[in-house]
């Protein structure tokens, strides 16, 4: 099974800047498509991007889409979430999460799904200020 842990979690001002990692640790990174979930305070968990084991397709929410690029370094076992122009509503616990998937271009629209994931990492707070 693999463990993850995310970092880079901060205070940050809306319209800068922020990026998150993710690192794996156990299993390898590169079996796993790699998602990020966020949820804001008083909210349900809710999905934001996610990408596939070899990095070639990714999907995103509509709410983070053209702002967030999810990207992974496999050699370093490393997925990351990168924020351009936060706004406050992206305030949440960020979550990293693997969905394991048998071969590297596995992949299809349902990754939005946090069901498909077995694994999570503990959180990283973003709190983004006006």
């Amino acid at each position: 099974q693999v463990q993850l842990v995310e970092t880079g979690g901060g205070l940050v001002q809306a319209g800068g800047s922020l990026r998150l990692s993710c690192a794996a640790s156990g299993r390898a990174s590169s079996n796993y498509v790699m998602g990020w979930f966020r949820q804001p305070p008083g909210k349900a968990r809710e999905f934001a991007a996610a990408i596939s084991r070899n990095g070639a397709n990714t999907y995103y929410a509509d709410s983070v889409k053209g702002r967030f690029t999810i990207s992974r370094d496999n050699a370093k076992n490393t997925v990351y979430l990168q924020m351009s122009s936060p706004k406050p509503a992206d305030s949440a616990v960020y979550y990293c999460a693997a969905g394991p998937v048998p071969t590297l271009t596995s992949w299809d629209s349902r990754w939005s799904n946090a069901q498909r994931y077995t694994a999570w990492g503990q959180g990283t707070q973003v709190t983004v200020s006006s």
